[in-house]
């Protein structure tokens, strides 16, 4: 990464680079103590292979690495190191880790931990990440820890459960001919669809959610686990791409409408939004998402500031309203109407959803009490007979796919996503992108061709369904479950936002929403920030261009390597098209545009580009 990193990324800090590990045609990078990309003759055969400590709210301990030693052969690796994990209380866990690769297709890790005290966690162990690239819906061999051996298939769609459980081992084919079995031992593992989450992955851990959690490791008793990996076979070696080559840009068939652009409000944005009518202006957005939370205080007041914005700036508007369901629903929901009206703020729309169903219910918990959802939605229509009314999920896919909605009794589905739940790394946030097809694809096929709605969909987490609160995060880290995200500030944000709606755009959205004006989901800068505040973050200029397509006719643009360039193409009644390239990467990438009309180009770091 050449360019300023904090023009990229909003951060000064640096990630840790990785280490490239070969043995012969087996190759892996090692970077904080674990196993990124394992390919086998430059095939990704693995996501990753990662030891994580977990606490209570399901936060990554980031375990301090010492005594390291690499030693790189000629036909063989292997890596050693001792790390730590310092829990509430001064508890503290020591791990050993022994790595080693060799030309013949094996690899080996295997950790034995040693609680100093007793030392609380959710998971401690291994997680196996397999790519969805090629592999989603594709057959594996399943052996169970009784030992037995079960043909399936890894899922095509979502799945809402574990798709497998009590694993010992599983076997996929990398290629014709080429096989890689996955050895799990020292515990019981089990998988899940992290593509419920935008993970683009399928996640192999270990502990099963049915069992207690946050559990505890006893002082002075080692636990040992191995993950052993296995590539056979001869099969042809697919012609490789280098990364260096340029990636082709052609445009396909016209698709459905590109969606409405919406910005999600709070009530403390409403101030500054409205001292930055003519960039709200500028920037165009179709909807204005007002969120609305009585359990947070939110009342007449709140209403009152949205109709102020309402009234100064012409958009559709919906109300994001969250329910108690804490006394009668009639009751609470009239309430609710009747402040719309003594507020005078215009509505067209409202989508409404229990408080207690923003907070996940994994698998093997109990539900939480809520009221039946025909009941939250009779009272909601009931309360605004005039108006559409949606529903569905304020937090994520994953909680929509285990509690699924009924759409009949809804004008329009909706859901949001966010990429840092689990992972924060920049490869891991964009690579988040490839998942966002199968949750569309997933979408659809439960609720049809009901209207659909994402989002809010950003970089940081507004809320935590995991835990008891988002990740505080003041010195601007790449941290997981963070509610503010450095990179929201930087380049890098613009480029993942026209990735994102490149990803969504063959699904139909009625709406998409990735941004707010202001505040740490905001196109612009805030108080706390280097930048001027209130002055245009680079994702301005991203959400300005999807503002502008809103409505056009979406055409399929495909690239060669879409993991490194993303496109989105529109075009108008008059035959007019308008095209959005991004740079997914943090290396300059060439461009042959030829088939629009620009011939060659050079892309800078996450650059944004439009054309026509």
């Amino acid at each position: 990464m050449t360019a300023d990193r904090f023009l990229l990324c909003g951060t000064r800090a640096a990630e840790t680079e990785p280490v490239r590990l070969i043995a012969g045609p087996l190759s892996t990078d090692f970077v904080n103590g674990n196993l990124r990309t394992i390919r086998h003759d430059g095939t990704e055969v693995l996501r990753a292979v990662a030891y994580i400590v977990r606490d209570r709210d399901w936060g990554t301990y980031e375990p301090a690495l010492t005594d390291l030693v690499i030693d790189q052969g000629v036909d063989a690796f292997s890596v050693g190191y001792t790390a730590s994990c310092t829990g509430p209380g001064g508890s503290r866990l020591v791990f050993r880790a022994t790595i080693k690769g060799s030309a013949d297709g094996r690899l080996v890790f295997d950790v034995s931990a040693l609680p100093e005290s007793d030392f609380e966690t959710n998971r401690c162990g291994f997680c196996v990440l397999h790519p969805i690239a090629g592999l989603a819906g594709s057959p594996v061999t399943v052996e169970h820890t009784d030992g037995s051996v079960v043909a399936t298939k890894l899922p095509d769609l979502i799945d809402p459960w574990q798709p497998f459980k009590d694993l010992r081992a599983i076997t996929h084919e990398v290629r014709p001919g080429v096989t890689v079995e996955c050895r799990m031992e020292g515990d019981v593992f089990e998988m899940e669809d992290q593509r419920n989450w935008s993970d683009a992955s399928y996640k192999t851990y270990v502990r099963p959610l049915a069992l207690p959690w946050p559990y505890v490791l006893p002082a002075g008793q080692t636990n040992r686990q191995t993950i052993s990996l296995l590539i056979a076979g001869d099969g042809k070696i697919p012609a490789f791409v280098a990364a260096s080559s340029a990636v082709r840009v052609t445009l396909g068939e016209p698709g459905p409408a590109l969606p409405d652009v919406g910005v999600i409000v709070y009530p403390s944005d409403v101030e500054t939004a409205l001292a930055n009518l003519p960039t709200l202006s500028s920037l165009g957005p179709q909807q204005l998402l007002f969120h609305y939370d009585p359990t947070r205080g939110h009342g007449l007041d709140a209403l009152r500031s949205f109709a102020r914005l309402a009234a100064a700036y012409s958009a559709r508007t919906t109300l994001e309203c969250v329910v108690a369901c804490s006394s009668d629903l009639d009751a609470e929901l009239a309430e609710v109407a009747g402040f719309v009206r003594r507020a005078g703020l215009r509505l067209d729309a409202i989508a409404v959803s229990p408080s207690v169903d923003r907070q996940s219910t994994p698998p093997g918990s109990a539900w939480p009490p809520c009221p039946p959802l025909e009941d939250v939605y009779a009272a909601a229509r009931r309360a605004f007979p005039d108006i559409r009314l949606g529903g569905g999920m304020f937090s994520y896919f994953t909680e929509l796919n285990r509690k699924r909605v009924p759409a009949g009794l809804l004008d329009f589905v909706t859901h949001c996503t966010c990429p840092i739940v689990h992972a924060a790394d920049d490869l891991s946030v964009m690579q988040s992108l490839e998942a966002l097809p199968f949750i569309t694809r997933s979408a659809r096929a439960i609720f049809g061709d009901k209207p659909y709605r994402i989002g809010p969909s950003t970089l940081a987490m507004r809320q935590n369904p995991y835990g008891g609160a988002t990740k505080d995060n003041p010195d601007l880290l790449r941290i997981a479950m963070a509610n503010r995200d450095p990179r929201h500030n930087g380049q890098f944000a613009a480029a993942w936002t026209i990735g994102y709606a490149a990803r969504v755009a063959p699904a139909g959205l009625e709406m998409l929403t990735l941004s707010g004006l202001t505040g740490p989901f905001g196109v612009l800068a805030a108080s706390r920030e280097p930048a001027a505040e209130g002055s245009p973050r680079p994702i301005f200029q991203a959400i300005e261009g999807l503002c502008e397509l809103a409505g056009l006719t979406h055409v399929f643009a495909k690239t060669s390597d879409e993991t490194r360039i993303a496109a989105l193409a529109g075009r108008s009644a008059s035959g007019e098209t308008i095209v959005w390239l991004a740079n997914l990467t943090a290396d300059d990438v060439s461009v042959d545009a030829s088939a629009l009309g620009q011939g060659h180009l050079l892309m800078s770091p996450y650059a944004i580009i439009r054309i026509g």
